[in-house]
């Protein structure tokens, strides 16, 4: 049985794309940049730009952090977002969350260039990844995939399970799969009998937000088990897979040190993609 270590998988990661980039740095003589926009003052959402803004950074990639208060109007953040698409100087754009209530993330979305979308929520990335045409791929799914492909967990073929079907990870993640030749079922808040679905299934991919949601005798001996769930319970942070199922499993990603470090390093992947994108589109 395998526990992740996500935090050194990440760090072999950044490795070969600080590399990558640093070569292209210097064939190019262009500095690459990300900008961060968050508008709020959450100190959890601050916590996470100022970690992210340390992995770009210790790439070599220059970081804008915009910080816009929670009362932004949402024709200020539209410009803002604007502004930036059409900046040449900025290759790479992250829109925080969350974000205040009265401005829908879709409405930024609307506005945000697809080629500078470094989380891949642009419709016109979505599209490209539901027909498996190269496209930015959510950070959080893309790291589940590199796991399983890292560890050698077999694909094609296998059966799938994926509990969750946001746009930012189960959907996402279901596509990946599916590229990969695997049988993928998508179950959600209105599904009957997860237990028995969940028992089929060779690898378990888990979004739901929900701790504890997927118990330990849900779990095929040696199924392949990523939890991308982070929920705050009692102070600690949790995942939404019962800890003890990793006795059952053939691999496992704890929560915290699973996931999350790679989803991290997937970013960057992402400023690197865009980043190559701008030069080999640049006159």
């Amino acid at each position: 049985m395998t526990i992740v270590d996500g935090n050194a998988l990440a760090n072999e990661i950044r490795d070969k794309l600080t590399a990558s980039l640093s070569a292209l740095v210097v064939k190019s003589g262009i500095e690459p940049c990300a900008a961060i926009i968050q508008i709020t003052t959450d100190p959890s959402a601050s916590l996470y730009t100022r970690r992210l803004q340390r992995t770009l950074t210790s790439a070599g990639i220059a970081v804008r952090v915009i910080e816009m208060a929670d009362d932004t109007r949402v024709d200020v953040a539209v410009a803002k977002i604007r502004d930036l698409g059409e900046d040449p100087a900025v290759h790479a754009i992250q829109i925080q969350t969350p974000l205040p209530g009265h401005i829908p993330l879709a409405t930024l979305t609307e506005v945000l260039n697809p080629h500078k979308d470094v989380d891949g929520i642009h419709p016109t990335n979505a599209g490209l990844l539901a027909q498996g045409l190269p496209a930015v791929v959510p950070a959080t799914p893309l790291g589940g995939l590199h796991i399983l492909l890292h560890h050698e967990v077999p694909l094609s073929g296998a059966r799938a399970v994926v509990v969750g079907r946001s746009a930012p990870v189960g959907r996402p993640m279901a596509l990946l799969l599916l590229q990969q030749d695997a049988t993928v079922t998508v179950c959600h808040s209105r599904t009957t009998s997860l237990g028995d679905i969940i028992r089929q299934a060779d690898i378990v991919a888990v979004a739901a937000g929900r701790p504890g949601l997927v118990t330990a005798d849900m779990i095929r001996t040696g199924a392949a088990v990523i939890d991308f769930g982070t929920n705050v319970v009692g102070g600690k942070l949790v995942g939404d897979v019962d800890p003890a199922a990793a006795d059952r499993a053939g691999l496992f990603t704890p929560v915290p040190g699973g996931t999350g470090p790679v989803t991290n390093a997937m970013l960057l992947h992402n400023v690197l993609a865009l980043y190559k994108h701008f030069l080999e589109e640049a006159p």
